[in-house]
């Protein structure tokens, strides 16, 4: 390979060992892009700084998903299902033994294979035996993936060619199965899962042209998490064939977009959004054309924070197409002027009817956030009882003014104007 010998090497993780010399490494393929951490797909581009990169997923993890969606990488989307193929009909419901019972007899009895998802080792075994009772008419075995690779390649082969109709296991089967006869899979405890995981093993069924099924058994729903149910009515309500995009906008949306610039592939932005750092990025490259040195602390004062305890945001019910929202949100985000603001919100109300009053709340933080920084105010915080404008420590401040209004003000908001030496409080 070091020779340049190789024109094309397909492997796996071992592909990022040091130890491998590259010739001459012009592209990356990574299929199955969201089973790499931050850390790997950064390993893999150092292998060479200008090699051309292709990633490939069904479910695109939040993360990867919000650099696609913000221009930060090319996206295109593959949605043409294979001919013939059928969406799988999806269901979620309360653990049921005589649901799993007639689920798998009506697989059984049209001569298909179904999967039972059980994702415990330390009570797969268990779980076998109850199935065997409670559904005699099926032949049962079970995987997973702390067995012996022989034995687990033996039964693996025994279910392909038929010889059990019935396989209890865990989240093995999750990529690089396919059994055409296999239209049935029935995932126990369904809230334990993530968006994508239960898409990849709903993908698993309904490989042929036969018509596929999923159940996902839940315990009752107050005994589930919020972000659970999210997840749930996300892939029940999409069915359709390519419906793997949408999918990951709902979980981008559940679970955050992670960082930018850390390790972090989901959750809320903890450091830098990407408004500020397209804004720090696109001031950079003005200054590089003009044969300046960068300088970003200009920009970073500029950024005011606001909180006012209020709710924020365009409903579901407001707005209930996802990838809408998440275009609105970065519109409204990345306004630079009150009458752009302005101009958004009377958008909205031409084309969803009048606003609710989060969404009101949302379009004046913006507009405060805008008119703050105007005049070099850094952060604004107020709740119930009280709060506080922080100003840059480079502002221009007229302290007989600001200490007068708050003063006037107080039988309006109950506040009392004090003065700090660091920043204004009220």
């Amino acid at each position: 390979m070091a020779e340049g010998k190789i024109d094309i090497l397909i492997g796996t993780h071992k592909l990022l060992n040091a130890s491998l010399d590259y010739h001459d490494l012009g592209l990356l393929i990574v299929d199955e892009e969201h089973r790499f951490g931050v850390r790997q797909k950064e390993k893999l581009k150092a292998l060479r700084a200008d090699v051309d990169i292709l990633t490939l997923t069904a479910t695109p993890i939040p993360r990867t998903l919000n650099m696609a969606m913000s221009g930060m990488r090319d996206l295109s989307i593959i949605a043409t299902p294979p001919a013939r193929r059928l969406a799988i009909k999806t269901f979620v419901r309360e653990s049921d033994d005589a649901l799993v019972r007639e689920a798998v007899l009506r697989e059984v009895m049209r001569g298909g294979q179904v999967y039972f998802l059980h994702n415990d080792v330390d009570s797969i075994e268990k779980m076998t035996e109850d199935l065997s009772k409670l559904i005699p008419e099926a032949r049962v075995t079970f995987a997973h993936g702390q067995m012996r690779e022989r034995e687990l390649e033996r039964i693996m082969s025994d279910f392909y060619h038929q010889r059990f109709n019935l396989l209890v296991c865990t989240t093995i089967i999750e990529t690089g199965i396919d059994v055409p006869t296999a239209n049935t899979i029935i995932i126990n405890r369904a809230d334990h899962l993530g968006l994508a995981q239960l898409h990849q093993l709903r993908g698993r069924v309904g490989r042929s042209h036969h018509q596929a099924y999923a159940y996902l058994l839940t315990p009752h729903p107050k005994r589930m998490t919020k972000d659970a149910v999210k997840r749930l009515e996300a892939i029940s309500s999409l069915e359709d064939l390519g419906a793997g995009f949408t999918l990951a906008t709902h979980d981008l949306e559940i679970r955050g977009a992670g960082e930018l610039l850390g390790d972090e592939q989901s959750g809320q932005i903890q450091s830098v959004g990407f408004t500020l750092f397209m804004e720090m990025l696109e001031q950079a490259v003005e200054s590089l054309k003009e044969g300046k040195e960068p300088a970003l602390d200009d920009l970073l004062r500029q950024q005011t924070e606001v909180e006012l305890r209020l709710p924020a945001l365009l409903p579901d019910d407001f707005i209930p197409d996802i990838n809408t929202r998440l275009s609105l949100y970065k519109r409204i985000a990345s306004a630079d002027s009150e009458n752009a603001l302005a101009e958004l919100k009377v958008e909205l109300i031409d084309r969803f009817g009048l606003l609710p009053e989060a969404t009101t709340n949302l379009l004046a933080l913006n507009t405060i956030k805008l008119k703050a920084a105007g005049i070099g105010v850094r952060k604004i915080e107020a709740g119930e009882k009280g709060g506080f404008i922080e100003f840059n420590q480079n502002a221009s401040i007229n302290r007989d003014f600001w200490s007068a209004y708050c003063n006037r003000s107080h039988s309006i908001t109950g506040w009392k104007a004090q003065l700090s030496s660091k920043s204004w409080r009220q």
